[in-house]
């Protein structure tokens, strides 16, 4: 048996935000990172709170990849202030942050909260799934929590929080959406429902990401791109995804790598390995890869020298929205991250990101992905 289920209401476009206004919120913990309440970002929400009469507290100690510390005051927090709503508004961080405390405040015995999720990035679709990753700093591991008690009870899309965001930035949490896409729609898990969200997210990606890098001042653009991000989430939290982000996990802990950026320099070389591009003999995978790649016009002769063509384009795209090819480039020592490759390739084995993948990986292949990033080219 199959399934496809969708619990989170989505609101979208430059108004949506006065639904929160219809909803059943008296005490609202809001969960942010710093700049948000600095800008006065947070006050798109607080004064929508205010008119209906809620009370609410600002909670805006969320740092990039949250860790268990963040959680634990957040939870704190929530325990003095006694909420019946947690509203995320954030990134990938913010979200997960405010999800994995909402879980945890929940298995401590509380009440369950009603969770909004308000993005502030077209990137993780956290707003819309049951993962939240959180990072532990000391054992430079991260560790991705699933639990359909995670999934937010609404979601608004409003493009307005993303308008600000700097070129670098909109153009790693792009690549993350491309990433969770492609993941997606190749996943063992895969099925029609899922595919139907991944490829439309692919689409919006390749007509619009490189515009909305270009002039983020493009509302048109960062409409698609936010809408493309929550259709991947919707994608992934049905199907998995993979090896890429099994091993953008391990990469990001281990060097501080942000996690759009992790999954845009190693997609080509996963896309490559799950077609068996340097393999004899044929892939499952490939021919889902053809599939995409002849939905965006890109066909060649054979099923893999079509592929070739998918990966070629995907590396246009990376060197036009200026995604650093080699690890070197991020002032990554070659010597250390070799000496780290073993250890960051047993952790992508590990994580459950790689139980979907469409290929079996052994430890060495891992280790094999991860040293083409000294190389650089394709």
């Amino acid at each position: 048996m199959e399934q496809f289920v969708m619990n989170t209401k989505v609101y979208m476009g430059t108004s949506c935000l006065e639904k929160i206004k219809e909803l059943p919120v008296e005490k609202a913990y809001i969960i942010c990172d710093p700049f948000m309440a600095q800008s006065g970002k947070v006050n798109l929400i607080t004064d929508l709170l205010i008119e209906k009469g809620s009370s609410f507290e600002v909670f805006s100690e969320v740092v990039p990849d949250p860790t268990i510390t963040v959680v634990s005051k957040a939870i704190g927090g929530m325990n003095d202030f006694g909420p019946d709503t947690v509203i995320a508004l954030g990134g990938g961080s913010a979200i997960d942050t405010a999800k994995a405390a909402s879980h945890i405040y929940t298995q401590m015995g509380n009440d369950k909260l009603n969770l909004i999720a308000v993005p502030t990035t077209s990137g993780t679709g956290s707003e819309v799934t049951n993962f939240s990753v959180i990072s532990d700093p000391e054992a430079q591991a991260k560790y991705p929590l699933r639990s359909d008690s995670m999934v937010p009870d609404a979601a608004f899309l409003d493009p307005r929080f993303t308008e600000s965001v700097p070129p670098h930035i909109t153009a790693d949490t792009g690549m993350d959406v491309l990433t969770h896409a492609l993941e997606a729609y190749v996943s063992t898990n895969a099925g029609d429902f899922t595919d139907a969200c991944a490829e439309k997210a692919v689409r919006l990606v390749w007509s619009h990401l490189a515009r909305t890098v270009e002039e983020g001042s493009d509302m048109e653009a960062r409409t698609h791109m936010h809408n493309a991000s929550c259709l991947a989430g919707v994608a992934f939290n049905g199907a998995s995804l993979g090896l890429c982000h099994s091993m953008a996990h391990a990469l990001g802990a281990r060097f501080h790598i942000p996690h759009g950026r992790s999954n845009a320099m190693l997609l080509p070389y996963v896309i490559s390995y799950n077609a068996g591009l340097e393999d004899a003999g044929d892939f499952a995978a490939c021919s889902r890869y053809v599939a995409i790649a002849n939905m965006l016009g890109i066909a060649a002769g054979t099923e893999k020298a079509t592929v070739h063509g998918l990966v070629r384009h995907i590396k246009n795209l990376m060197n036009k929205i200026k995604i650093p090819q080699q690890i070197t480039e991020l002032n990554v020592d070659k010597d250390e991250f070799e000496q780290a490759v073993r250890e960051m390739a047993e952790k992508a084995l590990q994580d459950n990101c790689t139980l979907t993948n469409p290929r079996v990986p052994a430890v060495e292949e891992i280790e094999t992905i991860y040293r083409k990033l000294c190389k650089g080219g394709y």
